[in-house]
């Protein structure tokens, strides 16, 4: 029987994932206890491709996929679907975890929200099963327990809620400290024996085919709508015969 203690997986991905500046690529540098990847204040992503890390702990290897922020306005739509794709092409055979990244001094606003709508109609609903939400700035909480900053904030409870209550914190000013982690760590382990198994690229393509779908109903929607109004419009502005 496999030690308990041991880890569940002895080759882990994970892709980080989230906004410009939410502190993806701090996180990436964390976890991996070394500078890995470029971080540094900027209106726009510092990361400008995927990129992929590796390092050890715990007896394992971890490979760490960073990404471009959603939304950076540098990256033009059809950029950013060929990252996403790459995202999943430096972490086959598949992430075991993605890692969405959020700041605890940013308030969860429309922005936040949206970005968030993004993610989940590009990587598909399955994708809620390999995630985990890790909010950056941890050092902002003080004396506080996060538990008390997400109850007071609902709809901060219906995010963590659609990931299955699964979140952690993370001070990224505290590199040192390993027990951060650790808790990580253990977290994705349990997520990892749940799951028995990794989010893959059919997922990622069912979820692409899906939102093609959508989109070309919504405009073939938007087009017979515009088609009906315009006959209405036709039909009220033809005078009428004399009788």
């Amino acid at each position: 029987m496999a030690d308990c203690s041991s880890p569940v997986v002895s080759d882990l991905r994970i892709v980080l994932l989230g906004k410009t500046g939410s502190g993806k690529s701090e996180t990436g540098n964390t976890i991996l206890e070394r500078r890995a990847f470029t971080s540094e204040i900027s209106p726009s992503s510092v990361t400008k491709t995927c990129e992929k890390e590796s390092g050890h702990y715990d007896e394992r290897t971890v490979s760490v996929v960073d990404t471009p922020g959603v939304f950076d306005t540098a990256l033009k739509e059809d950029q950013w679907k060929k990252e996403l794709e790459n995202c999943i092409t430096l972490s086959e055979p598949g992430p075991q975890i993605f890692l969405l990244v959020m700041r605890l001094d940013v308030r969860f606003a429309e922005e936040e929200k949206n970005a968030i709508k993004w993610i989940k109609e590009n990587f598909g609903e399955e994708m809620s099963n390999y995630t985990l939400v890790l909010f950056t700035r941890g050092d902002m909480l003080k004396e506080k327990f996060i538990e008390d900053y997400i109850r007071k904030n609902p709809e901060l409870q219906e995010l963590i809620k659609s990931y299955k209550g699964r979140y952690t914190v993370f001070d990224n000013e505290c590199r040192r400290n390993r027990t951060q982690v650790a808790d990580l760590f253990e977290k994705i382990d349990e997520i990892v024996r749940l799951n028995g198994d990794h989010y893959t690229r059919g997922m990622y393509e069912e979820a692409q085919r899906k939102k093609s779908s959508k989109e070309r109903w919504s405009r073939w929607a938007g087009y017979m709508n515009y088609v009906g109004i315009s006959k209405a419009v036709g039909r009220w502005m033809k005078p009428k015969a004399d009788s």
